[in-house]
């Protein structure tokens, strides 16, 4: 199965200092959609494992969360793309659960729903979190520059094997090429 896992903010949208709390603060990063277009037609599932703790501080409510999902997915769908699942942590730093990345346990509930192992399977993300659960689970980390990923780069040494793309059209084409 060829699968790509993505973060939500800073890699498909927009990051905001105040959190995404309504569907109009959802605003696509250029190229951030036909990239997933191209990951579609090339046979890919596409993930997406996001923490989202502005649900936990009380910011949004899964009804919005859900709307601006909703938002997405008819954006990737309208550039001829497809999300296959969205998993999400709606807890914050301190509630100490399994599912905020770094940790792994989102991406332990991926690999059962799936029947997969995550071996060298691509993690995109802006963070150096997304990076350290990609490195803990034998994925392959992959930092875009976009959203935080230029201070990520910056102000942190990153895991072996990390690649480093400009932004997720970048990253789209080095592993359509490794395919």
């Amino acid at each position: 199965m060829k699968l790509v896992i993505l973060d939500h903010n800073g890699v498909i949208n927009q990051c905001s200092e105040t959190f995404i709390k309504t569907p109009d603060e959802w605003l696509p990063i250029p190229g951030s959609l036909d990239a997933i277009a191209r990951l579609t037609h090339a046979g890919y599932r596409i993930i997406t494992a996001t923490n989202q703790s502005g649900i936990g501080r009380g910011l949004l409510d899964m009804a919005t969360f859900n709307t601006i999902n909703d938002k997405m997915y008819k954006a990737v769908s309208q550039a001829g793309g497809r999300i296959d699942a969205i998993f999400f942590c709606p807890h914050t730093s301190t509630d100490k659960c399994n599912c905020r990345k770094p940790k792994t346990g989102m991406f332990e509930e991926i690999m059962q729903r799936y029947g997969t192992d995550l071996k060298n399977v691509p993690i995109i993300g802006d963070a150096l979190r997304d990076l350290q659960v990609a490195d803990a689970i034998g994925a392959l980390p992959i930092l875009l520059l976009t959203g935080k990923g230029g201070m990520t780069q910056k102000e942190n040494e990153l895991p072996p094997r990390t690649l480093v793309f400009d932004d997720l059209s970048a990253a789209v084409d080095a592993i359509a090429g490794r395919a």
